[in-house]
């Protein structure tokens, strides 16, 4: 398995009360899958997506990513894993704007202190995966939103990561463009890349072959995508 998490709990103290955000997750994801996680605000989706993540530590449990123990590694080791092992997409794509969309996919690569060449390679290779080739030498605002996302996906794809996690991915696109960046993830999931999507969005659950439903910070479905998506959602 890539991902293990076993009895997974994040506790927060607001105003002297204590908040269970996750309370006792247990899931496992396997090379190669596509899942996503879905919830509606204050489910825990975004805590959990922040644990597999290593961007938060979880109170108490256990969670291996690609065979590591990583619950209760030190800062330093979180993010030596972060840079090595997961590729992240977010919704706000946080790319540079001063630079090239080639130049903002060389940048995890950077951090890890690649050669120029070897980086420069990754990064073009990312960038034809995505389709984005001929706009390699523009900047973010000389891209249109689809292609930002696109620049960022291949930013991921760049550090050649176990696992590729995306938050909320096509928030901030159009349906037409969202549709786009859809079909691109189930080019990469076909490819063999390892995906977890945190989402919202039944629709865009549904699409996945397999949905993990949370309620306040617990697992209240688990199953095919088109079934989980809409079990327990709102009208």
């Amino acid at each position: 398995m890539l991902i293990e998490l076993t009895d997974i709990a994040r506790e927060y103290v607001v105003g002297g009360e204590v908040v269970h955000a996750l309370d006792g997750v247990s899931m496992s994801i396997a090379k190669g899958e596509w899942v996503a996680i879905i919830g509606q605000s204050g489910s825990g989706k975004s805590t959990l997506m922040n644990v597999i993540g290593c961007l938060d530590t979880p109170t108490r449990g256990a969670y291996r990513l690609n065979g590591k123990d990583v619950a209760r590694l030190s800062d330093d080791a979180l993010a030596d894993i972060r840079n090595r092992e997961i590729g992240f997409i977010f919704q706000n794509f946080q790319l540079l704007p001063r630079e090239t969309a080639l130049a903002n996919v060389e940048l995890p690569l950077v951090y890890r202190g690649e050669r120029a060449k070897t980086r420069r390679a990754l990064a073009k290779e990312a960038l034809e995966k995505v389709k984005l080739t001929p706009r390699m030498h523009h900047k973010p605002t000389e891209l249109s939103g689809g292609q930002r996302q696109r620049v960022a996906i291949a930013r991921a794809l760049a550090a050649q990561p176990s696992l590729l996690l995306a938050d909320e991915p096509t928030g901030n696109l159009d349906s037409a463009t969202g549709e786009e960046i859809v079909r691109l993830f189930e080019e990469l999931h076909q490819q063999g890349h390892t995906i977890v999507l945190v989402t919202h969005e039944p629709k865009l659950a549904a699409r996945c072959p397999r949905a993990v439903r949370l309620s306040d910070g617990r697992i209240v479905a688990d199953g095919p995508g088109a079934e989980v998506a809409y079990a327990g959602a709102r009208p």
